[in-house]
């Protein structure tokens, strides 16, 4: 039993029984709709096929990240009883909560000398930033102290690949990120955008790609050119969805027939609440372990 706390925020995305299983404790972001606020609980509180159905249907969905006071109460229960804490958050370049979790850890460190909250800015998102939380914890199953996995992660964050592909412009063009004249004339031309994630974190538009059979096939290309020992990757890969489970069925099929030595099957997660209120239904996801992020 180690002495520390593993801990991420509940936009890492994985499942709440992997979170029990690798013992990874997570604080819930919040999200509402129509104006009636939930907590961002893995979809035990709102159902993943009812909110993409909710958001197909035109209701509105807006979040909020975790804050200072969020974070001192979800922390204080593990200090009082005697352990110090690992917490690793959302990408910096997506939201706020790092330096809101850096707050609450600096203000209970005076309220209890002695203990130690150490933070990391995951760089990442959604079940990447899941596929970080769940390499630290084989780190700590292995015996490894919180000051070597504080290290490990500021080394390694930047080494998970973000690949993302969306068949469906409705919510680019909801957010801004697309302008109206482009996400009709997108929807006409059947245009999927595929991004990635940067070096500072953020989520980036990198090609636009005609017809959705042609964008899964890139976004597996991007994980032959860019994996750890490319086709002879040997790693984890996770992937998730928003309401595509066979869109995201098809790329775990042809990334498992084409990187034969992956450890395990690939574990295909839904994208939460938290993530998909921006991205919107048909978004597809694969993380992986690669070259170093620019």
């Amino acid at each position: 039993m180690s002495d520390y706390i593993l801990s991420c925020c509940s936009t890492a995305d994985l499942s709440a029984e992997h979170f029990a299983k690798r013992d990874i404790h997570y604080v819930c972001f919040h999200f509402s709709v129509n104006g009636k606020v939930y907590p961002d609980d893995l979809g035990k509180s709102y159902p993943f096929d009812k909110f993409y159905e909710d958001m197909k249907n035109g209701a509105d969905m807006k979040t909020s990240q975790v804050n200072v006071e969020d974070f001192v109460e979800y922390f204080t229960p593990f200090l009082e009883d005697g352990k110090d804490i690992l917490h690793v958050s959302l990408s910096s370049g997506l939201s706020g909560t790092y330096n809101s979790a850096n707050i609450a850890a600096r203000m209970l460190e005076e309220k209890y000398p002695g203990r130690k909250i150490l933070v990391v800015d995951s760089l990442g998102a959604s079940s990447g930033y899941g596929l970080l939380m769940d390499a630290l914890a084989d780190l700590r199953d292995q015996g490894k102290y919180m000051d070597e996995l504080y290290n490990w992660a500021m080394e390694n964050r930047l080494k998970v690949h973000h690949w993302f592909f969306s068949t469906d412009l409705t919510f680019y063009v909801k957010g801004g990120r697309i302008s109206k004249a482009s996400g009709f004339f997108g929807t006409a031309l059947q245009i999927c955008p595929l991004l990635n994630m940067d070096k500072p974190g953020h989520l980036v538009p990198r090609e636009k790609i005609r017809t959705k059979k042609k964008v899964i096939a890139r976004i597996v290309e991007q994980m032959t050119l860019h994996a750890q020992d490319g086709l002879n990757y040997s790693g984890k890969c996770y992937m998730c969805h928003s309401a595509c489970l066979e869109d995201a069925r098809t790329v775990a099929g042809l990334v498992e027939k084409n990187f034969p030595q992956l450890k395990g099957k690939i574990e295909i997660n839904d994208i939460g609440t938290t993530i998909g209120s921006h991205t919107g239904p048909g978004t597809v996801a694969l993380f992986f372990f690669g070259d170093e992020r620019t």
